[in-house]
């Protein structure tokens, strides 16, 4: 069962829908032409919008004090000017100076689609994961709504066209995060650990990621976490399977957060159905705390850690026979540290050095015992200059050690420990060719101390703008990683396992629309395959589609909502499969539609979301061939309601959310026997959900934060 952790989720999201500052202006050149699509952005954070057609703007922040706005056009020269946010709406008229020499503020785009960016399109933002209906806050969940992703429902994690669970890594402020997910076991769905509030911007980039990054065949998610936000508030959290409380305390320079929670789903099992049989429902607990300060004008340093436990008993199937039950129980442990540290030295030197340590134990038990830990320490640093209008360098190294500890008894005694040391280092260039001509070349080297392999992992971009809002991409490059640990009990006598990228990309957008579309070819090689007790690397496959983005913010008052479809072929020769086909974690078709609409007049916020996906394989021993079996269409309907008010004048958010209203019957696959019966068939039974539908509500108390009516408009929506 996914564990839940909505309440921090509701404290984060109550402070941002609290008092806001509202900006708006006029934008015009000095000779009085309209400045249509210009960047109008707070410096430092991700709130902004464009000029429209009439070089009018608009948008609400919820920082406080005295910001910095800043206006980018092609073009023109900057312009930064001061501002004091007090809550207070704010009107500006401004004129920006032509500047022949200007170079384009053009990003590249090829392969991500990015939440949060202060220089083009905002996809999501935290807010719009907390309320996208279907995700229950949860940074995946949302994520799955948008182009590339494919719904794994028995696992919960998050796959990029094609690829598996473990070929996208996720990043916190650009260290690695060895186990994103909570702790589970086989076909139950995980979820993300954490919050999107403790971040104020995250990229998905679904292929072709900048060289700075590697270890990911297919994606990486890179979340940035927020910067000082001068509150000083209490949260108190009730929620329907369990409750929490958050404090957070703010200096000049500093901020310190500290919070804690628990949750216990044995008494909403007691009113809700459950396809499964829990001989003790899922318990869970964590603790965290974090901490940053300015150390300079221009520097952060920056302190995250957390701890948490969670565990659970059931009945599950023996050897994949579910008229053959037994108490399985699962005890997890998880401990995540994070530091960074920025700063501008020699006033042309970007420099950022981080650090960050990972430990992930489960103890599961059945007929067998299985004992795992897990264990990763990382450290890295990059430098940054621009050389000049036309030329951007940027260049690092780091180190990921990593240790897999396993112990498995069934009978025998089989313990497993892999160690290694991987050595990376990069660089990477961005050139300004003309005003409406990008182009990004990187190259990245690493080496394995387990595998005593090297391999260097070529990467380029460019982007070319053809008219206001408009721009086309073109991204490939090569990608290396590790197998799997799980993979390599048997030895360590194999490669790298490789993935080459390429992807077209077209952008269109205008206020208050926006479309995307992308087509990608990617080609495995080195795909790593078993063969007895053997293991080699001639394993292939690909994945190429196609993937369509629309969303409206403009054509419905008050209203919001996005559209994303992705077709997806995709087939591989890897461990146990005797040749190419289509592999059980892909989809042929997905398809989303997300809506949120604010009603002012009931303080309230509906969504909805509706998504579809075509069936997937799976392998029936009593059928010919390999992975030929097709699940039937998912189909899923979600609802989340959010009410605004006041207690006892502290801002107070009620939730009530719903998973899967209309009760669709959602398969995810089969599982067979190991054995055949007496007429030599292998018994067959769906692979279900925990339960039909999930409801959650939710109340949350923010002490020090009062709410404000003047929601109207508000661009959070």
């Amino acid at each position: 069962m996914k564990r839940i952790t909505f309440a921090a989720i509701l404290f984060c999201t109550a402070q941002i829908l609290s008092a806001q500052t509202q900006i708006e202006g006029l934008l015009l050149s000095t000779f009085g032409d309209t400045i249509i699509g210009a960047n109008v952005v707070l410096r430092g954070t991700y709130d902004g919008t464009s000029s429209d057609l009439k070089g009018r703007f608009t948008f609400n922040s919820s920082e406080k004090g005295a910001q910095v706005l800043q206006v980018t056009y092609i073009g023109f020269d900057t312009l930064s000017i001061p501002v004091n946010l007090n809550g207070q709406t704010i009107k500006l008229n401004l004129k920006l100076k032509a500047n022949i020499n200007q170079l384009s503020e053009t990003v590249i785009l090829a392969g991500t689609f990015e939440a949060g960016d202060s220089k083009k399109a905002v996809v999501l933002k935290p807010v719009d994961i907390a309320l996208t209906a279907g995700a229950v806050a949860d940074i995946t969940g949302a994520l799955l709504t948008l182009p590339g992703a494919v719904r794994n429902q028995e696992s919960g994690q998050l796959l990029v066209r094609g690829g598996s669970p473990g070929e996208t890594r996720t990043l916190i402020d650009g260290m690695y995060v060895q186990s994103p997910y909570n702790n589970t076991t086989g076909n139950m769905p995980a979820r993300n650990r954490f919050s999107p509030f403790m971040f104020k911007g995250m990229s998905f980039s679904s292929g072709g990621y900048s060289a700075e990054y590697g270890q990911a065949l297919s994606s990486t998610l890179q979340l940035n976490s927020s910067d000082l936000s001068g509150k000083n508030v209490t949260g108190l959290q009730l929620m329907s399977v369990g409750g929490g409380a958050t404090q957070q305390k703010s200096w000049k320079n500093s901020e310190l957060n500290l919070g804690g929670m628990y949750t216990n789903l044995k008494p909403y099992f007691g009113l809700v159905r459950q396809n499964f049989n829990w001989q003790q429902a899922p318990v869970s607990g964590n603790v965290e705390a974090g901490f940053k300060t300015k150390t300079s004008q221009t520097g952060m340093f920056k302190i995250y850690a957390t701890a948490a436990q969670n565990s659970f008993d059931l009945d599950a199937p023996l050897n994949g026979d579910d008229r053959n039950m037994a108490p399985l129980q699962l005890k997890g442990d998880n401990i995540y540290f994070n530091s960074s540290f920025k700063e501008i030295v020699g006033k042309t030197w970007a420099l950022f050095v981080g650090a960050a340590y990972s430990n992930n134990r489960d103890r599961i038990q059945q007929n067998f015992n299985l004992h795992r830990v897990q264990q990763s320490f990382q450290s890295r640093f990059t430098l940054t200059r621009e050389m000049g209008e036309r030329v951007k360098l940027k260049f690092g190294a780091e180190q990921l050690w990593s240790e897999f500890d396993e112990t498995f008894i069934q009978g025998e005694r089989f313990h497993t420990l892999r160690r290694d040391q991987n050595l990376a280092a990069f660089a990477e260039t961005d050139l300004t060719l003309s005003k409406k001509w990008l182009v990004r070349a990187g190259l990245r080297s690493e080496r394995s101390s387990m595998l005593q392999k090297a391999a260097l992992a070529p990467r380029f971009s460019t982007a070319l703008l053809l008219g206001k809002g408009e721009q086309l991409t073109f991204s490939a490059g090569r990608f290396y990683q590790n197998p799997d640990f799980t993979l390599l009990r048997r030895g360590t006598y194999v490669d790298f396992e490789q993935a080459d990228h390429f992807i077209l990309g077209y952008q269109k957008q205008v206020k208050g629309y926006l479309f995307r579309t992308e087509l990608y070819q990617k080609s495995y090689r080195s795909l790593v395959k078993t063969n007895a007790e053997l293991l080699n690397n001639l394993g292939s496959g690909y994945a190429r589609g196609l993937d369509l983005f629309w969303r409206d913010t403009k054509t419905i008052k008050n209203g919001d909502y996005y559209l994303t479809y992705s077709y997806l072929d995709t087939k591989r020769e890897q461990q146990d499969a005797p040749g190419l086909v289509m592999p059980t974690f892909a989809a042929k078709h997905n398809l989303s539609v997300v809506y949120k609409h604010w009603m002012p007049k009931v303080q309230s916020i509906l969504s909805a979301s509706y998504a579809f996906q075509s069936g997937r394989p799976y392998h029936d021993p009593n059928s010919k061939g390999f992975n030929t079996g097709r699940t039937q269409a998912f189909h899923d309907l979600s609802l989340t309601w959010a009410y605004l008010t006041n207690i006892r004048n502290n801002f107070t958010v009620v939730y009530l959310a719903a998973n899967n209203v209309p009760g669709f019957k959602q398969v995810s696959g089969y599982r067979f026997a190991q054995t055949p019966d007496a007429n030599g068939q292998f018994y067959g039974s769906p692979v279900l959900p925990p339960a039909k539908r999930f409801v959650f509500l939710g109340l949350i108390m923010t002490i020090g934060e009062k709410f404000s009516k003047n929601q109207d408009n508000n661009d959070d929506f």
